[in-house]
């Protein structure tokens, strides 16, 4: 039988049969005098238990041991199904971990981007008619902490933004967020003061509880960082404010608050 047959009869394609014959797992037989090849069914059944095994999730090159029953630990079946076991217990852990941060946005109604940590807060906020600039400042800003504090710091910014995102906060979040965003060419020294004054009035007691009850957060390494995010994303009177801040967050023991 020529290779497409082979193939038709395998349920294969002719590239899947090269493919075989590159990497070394289907001898090539010699071409007949019309230029065909000339398989037998040795060659199809060759070809079958390559299925069978690929279906299992063998990869191609632990199969000539398994396909030519040569010695050595990649021939032993038992091993090599006891390792696919584990390999596959080990997707499905993972698989079941993605559904479930997919339920958690799906559940918010938030952007599949966000730190699925985080996704309560944004919903609340989702409803708190920002505009569309601050939603995604919000949003680049959170995707960009979340990285930098890592896992372990992970629980302190998601009871951070849950503190943020209680009834009795959300209104004048809302307010600082709506005048740091107003802040322009025309804004005065006395607005920004103002601003910057009811910013550490607002949040600077969210952060004393937190590091009262032995929680904290250390951005000091990744101050250059952050410094170069917010400095390409504000304008010069928003970056003013930014410097009033300088120093107001600064808690005992907890100098990587700044």
């Amino acid at each position: 039988m020529h290779s497409g047959e082979l193939a038709r009869l395998a349920g294969v394609t002719v590239r899947t049969l090269r493919h075989y014959h590159q990497v070394g797992l289907l001898d090539e037989p010699e071409r007949r005098s019309n230029g065909y090849r000339d398989y037998g069914v040795q060659s199809l059944v060759r070809v079958l238990r390559i299925k069978r095994l690929a279906a299992l999730g063998i990869p191609l090159d632990r199969m000539p041991a398994l396909l030519d029953d040569s010695a050595g630990p990649d021939a032993d079946p038992r091993k090599l199904l006891d390792e696919l076991d584990l390999e596959l217990a080990e997707q499905m852990d993972r698989l079941a971990a993605q559904r479930a941060l997919i339920a958690r946005l799906r559940e918010h109604s938030v952007a599949p981007d966000l730190p699925p940590e985080l996704a309560p807060f944004f919903a609340v906020f989702a409803t708190a008619d920002l505009s569309p600039e601050l939603v995604r400042a919000d949003r680049d800003q959170s995707v960009l902490l979340a990285h930098l504090v890592g896992d372990d710091a992970m629980p302190f910014l998601e009871r951070f933004y849950e503190r943020l995102a209680r009834p009795e906060m959300v209104p004048a979040v809302t307010e600082i967020a709506e005048r740091f965003a107003r802040l322009g060419p025309g804004s005065t020294d006395e607005e920004s003061a103002a601003l910057a004054e009811k910013f550490v009035l607002t949040f600077r007691p969210v952060l004393t509880e937190l590091v009262a009850a032995g929680e904290h957060i250390d951005l000091s390494g990744s101050a250059e960082l952050v410094g170069e995010y917010t400095s390409g994303q504000l304008n010069e009177q928003q970056l003013r404010m930014i410097e009033r801040l300088e120093g107001r967050f600064e808690l005992p023991g907890e100098p990587g608050l700044t």
